[in-house]
């Protein structure tokens, strides 16, 4: 159940990272409020994973989620380009995620 609760503090860190940027500064009242829920939800679960998944993996992980997650939100919403380097290390990334899952001791 705990890389479930990972999934979905990675999930919520995209919509907070995501969200940042049409706060516009927190002047945006909806934005803001939709982007501290969606922090608050992150921390929540993040928290709740660290029951059985060790902070660094875990801690590696949720960001990992985050940072391809809000990359794809970039180039569908904010159109952000998409190089064939932006590509590669994507892929590494998420194959350095999918590493740590089937390296992690619990």
């Amino acid at each position: 159940m705990s890389w479930i609760y990972l999934i979905i503090a990675g999930i919520f860190e995209v919509g907070f990272a995501s969200t940042l940027k049409l706060t516009e500064g927190f002047t945006k009242l909806w934005p803001t409020i939709i982007f501290l829920i969606c922090i608050l939800a992150s921390f929540h679960f993040l928290e709740k994973s660290l029951a059985e998944i060790p902070i660094g993996t875990a801690y590696a992980v949720w960001t990992g989620i985050g940072v391809v997650g809000t990359i794809i939100i970039g180039i569908i919403f904010f159109h952000e380009p998409l190089t064939l380097w932006r590509v590669f290390f994507l892929v590494t990334l998420i194959g350095s995620i999918v590493g740590l899952k089937f390296v992690s001791s619990h």
